[in-house]
């Protein structure tokens, strides 16, 4: 009795791929060798016939028991295309399984270590030509899928059309989807290890997004940029510096200002009005509230989802290039505020992505975070460390970004960051510090700073955490800058003080300088201080009326004044009334009320001083540039320094007048000679009283504050002066 022929597709196979659970389909479908035969098989749901066309038109047998699974013997190895037919319709299309491999070895052995530097080059979707044929090159890490298939409109959102290939044992799926390219909105279907389809996920290295609430990715390209700014390229490093004048401009770019109708700003429209702004503002950097996307407005952009996306809210990639692009013209850094300390829960999000705690910790007491109700990155798993330190090189590469200011990183670097006695798990060695963590943002920082020449990292960081801002091969982190949030708590809480009782609470402004010189400091004044009932900068002030706008504009005189680099949440600038609200636009309105035009000239101007003056800004960070001249005159509330640039800088003295009460003051001074009056916040054009020193004072020979000179100055109510020598 003859041998039955063997089935050109086994059944079980048949049933597998028709069900979407078979675990390696390029086995199945595609060309295959079978003895001295080739054959292909196609998995084409709903198509009533089809035929293979390789030069000949050759119809292929449908599997029985498989409806839309076919098959066809094929003379050899060579390109097709595919012919479907369902009743009287038809429609032609390339075989996605009958392309190879796009990764090659060198991708598969450092994704597999965990090294890949620059993993948005081998994972996310790709538009490219691979074998002779435009299409799109998807790859994701899922290493613990049964199958994942990738989806969108171009194949009905069916999981079983596009399965995906795994690479060995790296735990990454790829695949090449022909005929589809930029603008193509898809997720990747995931059958976790138990066998349930997951929720639909986005790409964890998507470029792009569709609008909220729409979740989907979107196949951006991101190759082929033409910049404008090698000049600032070139340049940047020394205006990144402890010693360089840094003044910056924080901004939530869905709420600096609205277009007709409460339009959010397109990335073109920043281009031209945010950074024409903060470049007359005189402001050195824009610093970006989280421009990652994210599913929820509510969030401010601290709650990504799409890491490797700039928001689509306001543009396309190469329209956020742009943006960056026109910064640097004008001779503005940009900054990234940036999350690696937690991400949402959102069912497309990362949490659970293939069915299992992938990036997140498996423990509540290590993977959630408490406060925030989101999860907490595996900092100790190879690819997922990985995969945050590519992100940030992503965004320094790929947009010429200037620096990242990284979020929430005391809460990175405790086990116990807001957690009560066993709800969290000591280290190995029984203590609260985070040592994977401790270990990330170094490795972050090394990179960033190894791979991307004269960037600047800062940290937000809230503890006495040691040697934030000291480099990584000497014990530290290995960032350039500290936000100094002590600074901020201790002089917000005097100025809220009504002045009468500023002098029992003295020492709160002069409390800095007992720490300055330990880290590289940024003076912040950021969103955080105008949210949740905080009220506005200008609420915060004690006093009614003219005396609130005095308060703010000397306070604004002594931060300028005082060592370290400045940030300025946008509002603040010009003295906004309400608290920011991030669903509308700043009051720009203000701006017709002489007062609120006044804080903005002010602030042009301290920049302006700032920047053009070495003695303000060199030795920011060492303490060769500060000495005390009065700290302890509490009576009168009166605080006096000075500042020291280079040997060849001229020194400034500053005094500030934190009552309502006018004096005549005698103020010891440095050196002898002349001194201008440079800033006084009382002048008429800031909307003050117009009281001051007639432009600058003349030093006599009368001792004073540990001085051999001194000068009585007018020194107006609630006001902040200051001194250059001539």
């Amino acid at each position: 009795m003859a041998k039955a022929a063997e089935p050109l597709v086994e059944a079980g196979a048949a049933r597998a791929i028709a069900d979407g659970s078979h675990g390696d389909p390029f086995a199945v479908l595609g060309p295959h060798q079978k003895g001295k035969r080739w054959t292909v098989t196609a998995f084409v749901p709903g198509a009533d016939r089809l035929t293979v066309l390789a030069g000949t038109q050759i119809a292929a047998s449908p599997v029985p028991g498989t409806p839309g699974l076919f098959v066809a013997e094929i003379g050899k190895n060579q390109p097709y295309r595919l012919r479907a037919e369902q009743g009287s319709n038809f429609w032609e299309f390339e075989d996605a399984f009958r392309f190879g491999p796009v990764l090659g070895e060198m991708d598969e052995y450092l994704l597999g270590e965990g090294t890949h530097r620059r993993l948005w080059q081998a994972l996310g979707a790709h538009a490219i030509t691979h074998e002779g044929v435009e299409g799109v090159h998807f790859a994701v890490w899922a290493p613990n899928a049964q199958r994942v298939s990738v989806v969108g409109d171009f194949n009905v959102w069916d999981g079983r059309r596009h399965p995906m290939r795994r690479r060995g044992a790296t735990g990454v799926w790829e695949t090449f989807v022909p005929e589809i390219g930029e603008g193509t909105a898809y997720k990747y279907e995931i059958r976790g290890p138990g066998g349930a389809i997951l929720p639909l996920k986005a790409d964890p290295v998507g470029f792009g997004s569709e609008h909220p609430p729409k979740t989907a990715s979107v196949v951006r390209r991101i190759s082929g940029a033409k910049w404008g700014d090698d000049g600032w390229m070139a340049e940047r490093g020394p205006r990144q510096t402890i010693d360089a004048p840094i003044s910056i401009y924080e901004v939530h770019l869905g709420s600096w200002r609205r277009a007709p109708g409460d339009r959010m700003l397109s990335y073109q429209e920043l281009a031209d009005q945010l950074v024409d702004y903060a470049a007359t503002m005189s402001f050195t950097h824009l610093e970006l509230l989280p421009i990652s996307e994210h599913p929820f407005d509510g969030s401010w952009g601290y709650q990504p989802v799409g890491l490797f996306a700039p928001t689509i809210r306001h543009g396309t990639p190469p329209e956020f290039r742009a943006f960056v692009d026109a910064a640097h013209k004008r001779g503005l850094g940009i900054l990234l505020d940036w999350v690696p300390g937690h991400f949402p829960t959102d069912p497309h999000g990362l949490g659970q992505f293939d069915g299992t705690a992938l990036y997140e910790h498996a423990d509540p007491r290590e993977g959630f975070h408490q406060d925030w109700n989101t999860l907490i990155y595996n900092y100790g798993r190879r690819e997922v460390a990985n995969y945050l330190v590519s992100n940030a090189l992503y965004w320094l590469e790929e947009y010429h970004l200037d620096g990242l200011r990284v979020d929430a990183v005391a809460s990175m670097l405790y086990r116990d960051y807001s957690r009560g006695e066993g709800q969290w798990i000591p280290n190995r060695d029984g203590g609260r510090e985070n040592y994977e963590a401790i270990e990330l943002l170094r490795r972050m920082n090394i990179t960033a700073y190894g791979e991307c020449p004269g960037i600047m990292t800062v940290a937000e960081e809230s503890t006495a955490f040691p040697g934030v801002s000291r480099p990584a091969n000497h014990g530290g982190l290995g960032f350039g800058f500290k936000w100094n949030m002590g600074w901020m708590n201790d002089t917000l809480s005097y100025m809220h003080k009504d002045p009468i009782h500023r002098k029992w609470h003295h020492h709160q402004m002069t409390f800095g300088l007992h720490y300055a010189w330990s880290e590289n400091y940024i003076l912040p004044i950021s969103h955080d201080e105008v949210v949740h009932g905080k009220g506005s900068m200008l609420d915060k002030m004690p006093g009614s009326g003219a005396e609130k706008f005095a308060n703010l504009r000397a306070y604004y005189g002594f931060m300028w004044g005082h060592p370290g680099k400045k940030l300025l949440f946008m509002g603040q600038d010009f003295a906004q009334g309400r608290e920011w609200n991030h669903n509308q636009s700043l009051d720009w309105h203000l701006l017709d009320h002489a007062e609120h035009r006044g804080v903005q000239a002010l602030v042009r101007d301290l920049n302006t001083t700032y920047r053009a003056t070495p003695a303000l800004h060199f030795n920011d960070a060492r303490p060769e540039g500060f000495a005390w001249i009065e700290s302890n005159d509490a009576e009168a509330s009166v605080y006096a320094w000075a500042r020291y640039g280079g040997p060849q800088d001229k020194a400034v003295v500053v005094v500030s007048n934190m009552t309502p009460v006018e004096r005549q003051y005698r103020l010891g001074f440095p050196r002898p000679g002349r001194w201008e009056e440079i800033i006084n916040t009382d002048a008429a054009l800031y909307g003050g009283g117009n009281r001051g020193n007639l432009g600058g004072i003349a030093t006599e020979a009368v001792a004073w504050h540990n001085q051999a000179q001194s000068a009585l100055i007018a020194l107006p109510p609630l006001t902040t002066l200051m001194f250059r020598q001539a």
